[in-house]
């Protein structure tokens, strides 16, 4: 079976066959969003892109423990085209995978990751839970404090900034301006009026 052009309902259908998670599914949501966000800024396949971001912890919730491994798994038995499979395996380094992110999509995603998670969670706090009136600052405040958003590895934000040549500031801001596309579908739309 050959899938060489995934669209994104295929990805979402996918996704949905391995994960019941509403958590699972937000961050999922944020990843799809802000590689569109970034393929735009950059000029690249921004439906390409987003389906990787969608797509990229399929297995998460059912393997934890194979986190990529039956990611690359799935993907094979579906068809899915190299460049696709090697990006999502491409976001795991280091951690999951030792697939190293070399084209910008792959370095863009490996960076983006870790990072919605911290933004989701900075938003939360905030009197308005909304990423509508959120700025990066918000998000820098709670940077060295590692009780905050522990899960999320710092470490690999940075590695993944110096990779795309950015600040964490910039990365930061990119990755609130993409979340912001989606925050009513992730519960961070909070009590801010927008006209």
């Amino acid at each position: 079976m050959s899938n060489p052009n995934p669209t994104r309902d295929g990805a979402f259908a996918l996704f949905k066959k391995y994960n019941n998670s509403e958590s699972l599914l937000k961050h999922a949501l944020s990843v799809e969003a802000v590689m569109r966000y970034m393929a735009r800024k950059s000029g690249a396949d921004e439906e390409m892109w987003g389906i990787i971001g969608l797509i990229h912890d399929l297995d998460y919730e059912m393997y934890p423990e194979q986190h990529c491994t039956m990611t690359e798994k799935i993907l094979r038995e579906e068809g899915w085209p190299e460049e696709y499979i090697r990006a999502v395996l491409a976001h795991g380094w280091g951690l999951a995978s030792d697939v190293e992110p070399i084209s910008l999509l792959e370095k863009t995603i490996y960076a983006i990751d870790e990072l919605t998670g911290l933004v989701a969670t900075s938003a939360l706090v905030r009197p308005s839970k909304s990423l509508l009136d959120m700025e990066a600052r918000s998000v820098k405040k709670k940077w060295n404090d590692k009780k905050f958003a522990a899960g999320v590895d710092r470490s690999v934000i940075e590695k993944g900034a110096a990779m795309l040549g950015v600040s964490v500031d910039d990365l930061i801001i990119d990755c609130i301006m993409g979340m912001r596309t989606v925050a009513g579908e992730i519960g961070l739309k909070g009590s801010v009026l927008i006209n």
